[in-house]
């Protein structure tokens, strides 16, 4: 469908509270799983308590709502894109039961595109400003931490829009770099460094909008393919893809074994991710095992949360065992 076919049809009335959850679904406000990555950044620089300062808390806080504003609009961002070169309209049809079009707006025709893009650069703007005041605020700016939240910030906005960056490869690299950052980056300001277990939970952080990803892609192939989007599932065959995810969840293990063997992590640290791990391995049960991708891919959310909760504890613990 064409932006003149959009631009022209008026999206249905909505006022207040209904436009504004219109606006939230546009957003994905819904799928908070990204912003727990700030969290997360919290119990690694919260310990020991007495040191740690509201002015530290305040950059967290307003770093998160920037990191809010910035992911809504490459979201709303990736939405205009899908409708206009029909892959939502294929991936949230009628051919497709299993996904809501409500969570497309575009696709539902409660907005239309200039809505659409108009929410999605007030979000950029806003997020750019929360971002750089945080960094203002901040006790401590290491270039590294600027630099990768300033290239988050571009490539976001042109991940699907723009460059379209998504439709050259590599969507499931920047998933994992995309989490990774919404941690280092807000514990650089407020702590100034990192280390090598910051990392290794930033890295399996960034697995999880990966391992929710790819089973996303798994299910929407087709449209991917017509598209010429090319994500793993798109280009291999099914038994490439289930091997390729097989292979991730496997990596994903590894990352927190080998930390544990090599000291880079507590020696523990692999066995309390377990429950994580064995509920990763059921997701992968369910969805290539039992043909349920849209299930399995709702485990991968249980997981990722699971894995935040579970990195809290070992940052918790490491932090009283520091203290004695």
């Amino acid at each position: 469908m064409t932006d003149s076919i959009a631009a022209g049809r008026p999206a249905p009335a909505a006022h207040g509270a209904g436009r504004l959850r219109v606006y939230a679904r546009l957003g994905k406000l819904d799928v908070y799983d990204y912003y727990l990555g700030v969290f997360l950044a919290l119990s690694a620089a919260l310990f020991p308590v007495g040191d740690f300062t509201a002015r530290q808390a305040l950059v967290l806080v307003v770093f998160l709502a920037g990191e809010v504003a910035v992911l809504m609009a490459m979201v709303a961002l990736d939405d205009v894109t899908g409708f206009r070169d029909g892959s939502d309209l294929a991936n949230y049809g009628p051919d497709n039961p299993l996904r809501s079009k409500a969570r497309k707006p575009l696709v539902a025709g409660t907005l239309t595109v200039p809505q659409a893009l108009r929410f999605a650069w007030s979000c950029a703007a806003a997020g750019a400003v929360l971002w750089a005041g945080a960094a203002a605020l901040a006790p401590h700016r290491p270039l590294w931490a600027l630099v990768a939240a300033g290239a988050l910030f571009a490539v976001s906005l042109q991940y699907s829009y723009g460059l379209k960056l998504s439709y050259h490869g590599f969507q499931e690299v920047f998933l994992v770099a995309l989490g990774a950052v919404l941690v280092i980056a807000p514990y650089g300001l407020v702590a100034g460094g990192w280390s090598g277990f910051l990392m290794v939970q930033a890295v399996l952080f960034g697995f999880g909008p990966l391992m929710f990803g790819v089973y996303s892609n798994t299910n929407d192939v087709a449209g991917d393919r017509a598209v010429g989007r090319p994500t793993v599932a798109a280009l291999v065959s099914e038994r490439g893809n289930a091997v390729f995810i097989a292979t991730l969840s496997v990596t994903e293990f590894l990352i927190g074994a080998v930390a544990s063997v090599t000291g880079a992590a507590p020696w523990w640290f692999v066995l309390l991710m377990l429950p994580a791990t064995a509920l990763r391995a059921r997701q992968y049960l369910t969805g290539f095992v039992r043909a349920d991708i849209m299930t399995a891919r709702r485990t991968g959310f249980a997981v990722h949360r699971l894995s935040v909760v579970l990195m809290t504890v070992a940052n918790i613990l490491v932090a009283v065992g520091a203290a004695r």
